[in-house]
């Protein structure tokens, strides 16, 4: 009973981390309208645009909004 009732407060762990990604969809999907204007060949090149910041130092997470908007388009 004890956990239906926290259940119901906070939601269930899927609830929890669903609410947790929720900003970073949000941001994924506002790249949308920028990556539909890039042809294949220059979704491609962002590859090495990724390789060429992360060796300059930048972070899987910096990259993560752009690498995954890049590869939603790429995949439709």
């Amino acid at each position: 009973m004890f956990e239906k009732a926290l259940t119901k407060l906070f939601g269930t762990r899927h609830d929890r981390e669903v609410k947790k990604m929720q900003p970073l969809v949000a941001a994924i999907g506002e790249l949308e309208p920028e990556m539909e204007g890039l042809s294949d060949d220059e979704l491609a090149g962002l590859t090495g645009r990724f390789k060429e910041r992360l060796e300059q130092g930048a972070e899987l997470d910096d990259l993560m909004i752009e690498a995954f908007a890049a590869v939603r388009e790429a995949a439709k």
